[in-house]
């Protein structure tokens, strides 16, 4: 993974602020040219800095309004045939292995209680699935962010 330095940090924030920025804006607003822009945008994006697009779609617009969170238990000697049928569950949009009680964290979109209630089931089919804990997402408080850590790396200028 490239390290972010200063310069980096002032352009990632700016493309926070305009995603759609073109090279030349870029440039403009950080008081760059617009090949060092364009050359740390290519470095940036082959070193794995950028995350894939479709995590900046709302599934709200796509028919799935209520977001919830299932603790999943399994059985461990069957983790890797069990995270691969997970994958085949389309409303699974993210799932992360756990230290702790819990083995997996699978977040899930749904259209209502009965659709959540039908994707809980399709998890506990999957063989090698102890059981599962539900919980229904009331809200987002926080959104996903990572402006204060690229602040950390170079403070936004006026401050």
């Amino acid at each position: 993974m490239h390290s972010i330095d200063a310069t980096d940090s002032q352009l990632l924030r700016a493309l926070i602020d305009d995603p759609r920025g073109t090279f030349v804006a870029l440039a403009g607003t950080l008081q760059l040219s617009r090949n060092t822009v364009q050359a740390r945008m290519t470095r940036l994006e082959a070193s794995g800095v950028f995350l894939s697009f479709d995590r900046r779609i709302n599934p709200v617009a796509l028919g799935y309004p209520l977001t919830a969170f299932i603790e999943v238990h399994v059985q461990q000697k069957r983790l890797a045939q069990i995270v691969a049928d997970l994958a085949g569950i389309p409303e699974i949009v993210q799932a992360h292995g756990m230290s702790g009680t819990t083995d997996l964290l699978v977040q899930v979109v749904c259209t209502d209680a009965d659709d959540l209630f039908r994707i809980d089931g399709t998890i506990l089919a999957v063989d090698g699935v102890d059981r599962t804990a539900t919980s229904l997402a009331m809200g987002e408080l926080i959104p996903y962010r990572l402006r204060p850590l690229l602040d950390r790396i170079s403070p936004p200028q006026g401050r």
